[in-house]
């Protein structure tokens, strides 16, 4: 019966998750549209934000709790569906079109950061002694953190052209719609309301998911890292997978783009940072940890190659952009079900 409620109760607080960071984005999007801000930019940031506040809420509980492989589980899994299997979807529903300031500059970033992020999870290969995400290192992230928001805000000032998407005319992509005109109707007070019932329902919700998923590892006999790479990873990236979904049905690729790539950028520069500044937290150092950071460099690796492989890119007015093909995404759809059923027979 206990196990039975757990689930029940794991389950409802997906759904606070989830619905949390829907007002919270929804209010937030509402907001930023008033100020004419660009869909790329709002999905690299507000959008992304509201997506990883999961993640935000479920570590920063984890840290205050010293679950620490909840706490890399969390992220590596999250990050991986992020990019395979959440990509791999709306690629599938819509060829995605990459505007080339992301290409040059927020996809190698995002590579940057995992590279970085393996580098200071295994002092014991690298620099000798014990594996720890140390507050320093967090204050690495968070840092690096503060100047991807200064690069987004620089951004913010210049106009994006999608209008070469038009071009796309041999890989079948048109130009993409608005994600939703619905926050542009919003009024201001029922915005920030919105922003509001938004945190409030991640910070329950990220609760309930993580105190009941820990019971459901200890009951089950599964391993935290486990649970936080398939569970508590899946559960916290149902936003992205919601977003980025509707983001390819109306044909919006910048939403759908910026919004994995914005919120793997977050989960690793915030998450990890502000959950290693609360709580510095040791790393246990073995082939499985390793092979988590393994796949995601290489799943991360393998779209940014993708962007150069397949349908050529167009170039019109100056603008320059890439085409993410439907094959491609199902390669990354493969390559995260083969992931899954890695851990679960492993």
């Amino acid at each position: 019966m206990e196990l039975a409620l757990a689930i029940g109760l794991l389950v409802f607080g997906f759904v606070i998750l989830i619905k949390g960071a829907d007002y919270l984005v929804d209010g937030a999007s509402a907001i930023a549209k008033r100020f004419n801000i660009s869909d790329m930019i709002i999905g690299l940031t507000i959008v992304s934000f509201g997506t990883s506040a999961p993640e935000l809420v479920v570590n920063i509980g984890a840290a205050m709790d010293s679950q620490n492989e909840m706490i890399m589980g969390n992220i590596l899994g999250s990050n991986i569906f992020n990019t395979c299997l959440i990509l791999g979807t709306a690629g599938l529903i819509y060829p995605l079109v990459v505007q080339k300031d992301t290409v040059i500059k927020e996809f190698p970033f995002s590579v940057f950061i995992v590279f970085l992020l393996f580098f200071l999870a295994n002092d014991a290969m690298f620099l000798g002694g014990e594996n720890t995400l140390s507050k320093i290192d967090g204050i690495i992230f968070f840092s690096l953190f503060l100047v991807f928001l200064y690069y987004v805000y620089s951004s913010s000032n210049k106009k994006v052209d999608n209008s070469s998407q038009d071009d796309l005319i041999d890989s079948g992509v048109d130009k993409g719609s608005e994600i939703t005109d619905d926050q542009n109707k919003l009024p201001l007070f029922v915005s920030i309301l919105y922003i509001a019932g938004g945190m409030l329902g991640l910070v329950y919700g990220g609760q309930l998911v993580l105190e009941n998923a820990v019971f459901m590892a200890e009951q089950f006999g599964m391993s935290k890292r486990v649970i936080g790479l398939t569970v508590v990873a899946i559960g916290t990236s149902l936003p992205e997978l919601a977003t980025s979904v509707v983001a390819a049905l109306k044909k919006n690729s910048d939403i759908a783009i910026g919004n994995v790539v914005g919120s793997n950028i977050f989960n690793i520069l915030l998450v990890l940072g502000v959950s290693a500044i609360v709580s510095p937290f040791p790393i246990a150092y073995n082939v499985a940890s390793n092979f988590d950071l393994y796949f995601l460099l290489i799943a991360t690796m393998v779209l940014f190659s993708f962007l150069f492989i397949g349908t050529k890119s167009k170039k019109q007015n100056g603008v320059l952009v890439f085409v993410i093909d439907k094959w491609q995404s199902g390669l990354l759809l493969v390559a995260v079900l083969g992931y899954i059923i890695y851990l679960l027979t492993s």
